[in-house]
């Protein structure tokens, strides 16, 4: 049975409150926590890690070792906090250890802080414990989902710039009274420049592996349960953080390293630059070693402390991925119906290459970011966008296929924010609800904000013919089969006008380029 009733404190006469911590909630000022947080020696707390759960998809390997090594980091604090702790390593799923640990600490009340993922939530309904189970609200979000529906109901047009100035006035961030601070509030155009000249990018930190990650390292190494990830990730070198300890010195180093550049090269690409001056945090904010309003928040404050020196775009720029972009796609997500993940507005239905599991493609691109994605499980996220989603969507790729295959590459992938980048922002699968124009590109973008295609075999001005980009004649089949969708979008029509002019001897051999290499690919 589920409740999400008022909560009151464990230790009450005949009454034991249990807290389940899942393995994206892992900070000690999570909801479920807090709410014994008075009563914590009294408190059992239970981690699982269920071996069913991580073999529904095959996860990047290095996505396995950051969550597992993290929560037994974590289960490790809250037993020097003074937390009793258990945790299981389940052979199965979650409802054995669950059942063993319930009547073991005689717990009447199992309280979990409520997850972002629909199917984990699902989950959780379908468990049958000797118990009551409490979904606290969560707070890993700025906003929750109340009142992201909230606004979302009184607007006719889900715009994510309406709803970040919106954020910006809600917590009070670079703003001067009731105005932007610097006068504007976007300043996205200033952050668009190409990575020309000898560029010299900072350094990432990263950590060496201790001995409870090395244990996770080792153990899947030579599982048999994992030899179909082994196919396709590497895992080691492993130098992601671990802890919040490290996640905080990720941030710091951020702050004071590469924030102050971060704005005028974040979409540009260069062979051999994986992380360029991207803050690579999202994996620690999308398990719970980081909280997007102390990010927000240390930008923010290094920025006033800075401000003679600093560019306000780069700051700006930053912040608005946190506070607008990431959480506009967790509100979206939660705000549209279970139909969401199958949407289709183009009927795409070609199956998802080969060469994006082993990376092994003509494309300099795409072998680049793929091969990049096999060791690191990272990539960047123009790379993301303008590279492997635009791909996937010009070719006419499966939405389904293409989403299942970025939940498992990436080591910050959930349910809850890969639908909405990649059916919705990336393939514009969702008909316009979350962008408001395809992210559709030929080899022209790529060859001016990257060094890519002078080291590829094909021509990125070329259109036809044997040395053709695949980005060139897809993307004007992809414009010339979807005419009559586009049309109704207002932000095609420049583009769609340029199609008109091209020679209708051209465009038959556009056309028959892109069948043919569906056909022999």
């Amino acid at each position: 049975m589920l409740g999400s009733e008022g909560f009151g404190v464990s230790g009450q006469i005949g009454m034991t409150i249990g807290v389940w911590v899942l393995g994206d909630q892992l900070w000690e000022g999570q909801a479920a926590l807090q709410t014994c947080n008075r009563e914590k020696s009294n408190t059992p707390v239970i981690f699982i890690e269920s071996l069913n759960h991580v073999q529904a998809i095959p996860y990047h390997l290095q996505k396995l070792v950051l969550v597992w090594s993290a929560m037994r980091h974590f289960a490790e604090e809250l037993r020097q906090a003074g937390w009793p702790v258990s945790y299981y390593r389940a052979a199965k799923d979650f409802q054995a250890p669950l059942q063993e640990w319930v009547v073991q600490h005689r717990i009447t009340e199992l309280r979990v802080m409520a997850p972002t993922d629909r199917p984990f939530a699902q989950l959780i309904q379908s468990l049958n414990l000797p118990c009551k189970i409490t979904l606290v609200p969560s707070n890993r979000f700025l906003w929750s989902e109340k009142d992201f529906n909230q606004w979302a109901g009184s607007r006719k047009r889900l715009l994510m710039e309406d709803f970040y100035r919106e954020g910006r006035r809600r917590f009070r961030v670079l703003m001067e009274s009731d105005r932007p601070l610097g006068g504007r509030w976007n300043f996205d155009k200033e952050n668009r420049k190409p990575p020309k000249g000898g560029l010299k990018t900072p350094k990432a930190l990263w950590f060496k592996p201790d001995a409870i990650t090395q244990e996770v390292i080792d153990w899947l190494k030579q599982s048999h349960l994992f030899q179909r990830n082994h196919q396709y990730w590497q895992i080691e070198p492993f130098r992601w953080a671990v802890t919040r300890q490290q996640a905080l010195q990720v941030l710091d180093f951020f702050i004071h390293t590469r924030l102050p550049g971060f704005g005028p090269y974040q979409d540009a690409m260069l062979t051999g630059e994986p992380t360029m001056w991207h803050s690579m945090i999202s994996p620690y904010l999308n398990i719970g070693l980081l909280h997007p309003l102390e990010v927000v928040e240390a930008a923010e404050q290094a920025y006033l402390k800075n401000q003679d020196s600093w560019d306000l775009s780069s700051v700006e720029g930053f912040i608005r991925q946190v506070m607008g972009w990431r959480e506009y796609m967790h509100g979206v997500y939660h705000y549209t119906d279970n139909s969401y993940p199958q949407r289709n507005e183009f009927n795409h239905i070609h199956p998802l290459p080969e060469f994006f599991w082993t990376g092994e493609t003509d494309m300099n691109c795409l072998h680049q970011i793929l091969t990049q994605v096999k060791e690191t499980g990272y990539a960047h996220h123009i790379q993301r966008l303008m590279i492997l989603s635009n791909f996937a969507l010009i070719a006419g790729l499966s939405p389904q296929e293409v989403e299942a295959w970025f939940h498992a590459a990436f080591i910050d992938a959930y349910d809850w924010v890969m639908q909405t980048n990649v059916i919705g922002m990336g393939l514009f699968a969702d008909g316009g609800m979350l962008a408001s124009k395809p992210y559709a590109a030929s080899a022209n973008y790529i060859n001016r904000m990257s060094n890519y295609c002078g080291q590829c075999v094909y021509r990125a001005i070329a259109r036809t013919g044997k040395d053709a980009c695949p980005f060139n004649f897809f993307y004007w089949d992809f414009l010339d089969r979807h005419r009559s969708q586009l049309s109704s979008q207002g932000r095609m029509s420049f583009i769609l006008k340029n199609l008109d002019k091209m020679p209708p001897e051209e465009l038959a051999a556009i056309r028959q380029q892109a069948a043919e290499w569906h056909r022999f690919s």
